[in-house]
């Protein structure tokens, strides 16, 4: 009588696991400029925190909803929100129980390493870094594995192994291992039915003539910024000096190409900057900000990353901005700032000094200080670059 309990025991978990039921739900697609799903409902003065951004054209289940945005049921156990702006509705898509992954292509072109994710529909993913070992984890939801077979190829030089997991009956893990300390970004997003994730390899020689920087001046045209104490311009008045000086700066040490997302007084939106950005390729890119607070007293200096294997950067430069003799304010981890929210290159915000502080503003303004930071982030990025090799 054992033996033939335990034969039912089985088939009752085999069933349930195959045949994965959801509640109620309304089938749409995601759409728009950078959709993103958030975590949850709270927000700050920069929004909600964010689990990333997703291709457009993903399926997503909308389960409820509240003024402004969708809670979608990502797999059984898992949900996000989304704002209803990007979301359409698809009433001609049938769904299914259970999707599922197929094989799994791994190599390397001239420029990049390439994972590709046989899919058999556009499924929400989310992504991150891992770092000691540097890794990027993939998680796709709502899908089931038939993966048997993962062919890798002698063309990469980034990606040194790639695996997966199913680590819930409807969630299936990719862990993708690098081959160097540093994380020089990604991209993911689908192509036909393949989720693929785009791996840029470290530059083969990490000094100023191999390497094109981004310098992203903040605010602009109608987006002012914070104003000062006694100064007489508004932030994007002062970040652009500040751009114009490291650009100077990076040109005078041989940077093969330096972009800028603005030389003007003009209003450039954050989200098209960030697609501008993806469309250089930059090495890396810094944003320069000033800071503010009501509380008058507050000063000092500090760096933003979001993604932990971006974070060496903003330590760097977080360390001979200190030389300036400004307060440390801090580094700041896991931060919302959507400049800080691409993975496709390592990224930082500097946020120089308090323009709502009187000590800080005289030196904001000065033409001498703006040329000194521009020389100590030009030395942090130096510092960085030999840490990495």
């Amino acid at each position: 009588m054992k033996p033939s309990i335990f034969i039912c025991l089985v088939l009752m978990v085999f069933t349930a696991t195959a045949q994965i039921t959801y509640p109620n739900y309304r089938l749409t697609r995601s759409t728009g400029k950078l959709p993103a799903l958030s975590y949850g409902l709270g927000e700050d003065r920069l929004g909600g925190a964010k689990m990333g951004y997703i291709d457009t054209n993903i399926l997503l289940r909308v389960i409820d909803s509240t003024k402004d945005m969708y809670s979608v049921l990502l797999s059984k156990y898992h949900t996000a929100y989304i704002d209803k702006a990007y979301i359409k509705p698809d009433s001609a898509q049938k769904d299914k129980a259970y999707y599922l992954t197929n094989s799994f292509s791994v190599k390397g072109d001239s420029a990049f390493d390439y994972v590709g994710i046989s899919m058999e529909e556009h499924l929400p993913y989310k992504s991150y870094m891992e770092v000691n070992p540097s890794k990027i984890i993939v998680e796709i939801f709502g899908v089931q594995s038939n993966t048997n077979w993962i062919t890798q190829l002698k063309s990469l030089k980034e990606v040194k192994n790639v695996y997966y997991n199913q680590i819930e009956d409807d969630v299936v893990r990719v862990t993708i291992e690098l081959q160097h300390r540093q994380h020089w970004g990604y991209s993911i997003g689908y192509k036909g039915r393949n989720l693929v994730v785009k791996i840029k390899r470290q530059p083969e020689k990490l000094d100023f003539k191999n390497l094109t920087i981004a310098i992203d001046a903040g605010h602009g045209g109608t987006n002012a910024g914070t104003g000062g104490v006694y100064a007489k311009y508004e932030e994007k008045y002062y970040t652009l000096l500040f751009a114009k000086a490291l650009e100077k700066a990076l040109k005078k040490k041989g940077v093969k190409k330096v972009i800028m997302t603005r030389t003007i007084d003009t209003t450039f939106d954050n989200k098209d900057r960030i697609l501008f950005l993806q469309q250089q390729n930059p090495d890396f890119s810094i944003s320069l900000h000033l800071n503010s607070s009501n509380n008058a007293q507050v000063k000092g200096v500090s760096t933003y990353y979001k993604h932990i294997g971006f974070r060496p950067l903003t330590q760097a430069i977080l360390s001979r901005m200190l030389e300036l003799k400004l307060e440390e304010f801090g580094n700041v981890g896991n931060f919302n700032f959507a400049l800080n929210a691409p993975t496709d290159f390592p990224n930082s915000l500097l946020e120089i000094a308090f323009l709502s502080n009187e000590d800080d503003e005289k030196k904001i303004i000065k033409t001498q200080f703006q040329e000194d930071v521009a020389k100590k982030v030009v030395l942090a990025i130096t510092d960085w670059l030999k840490a990495v090799k």
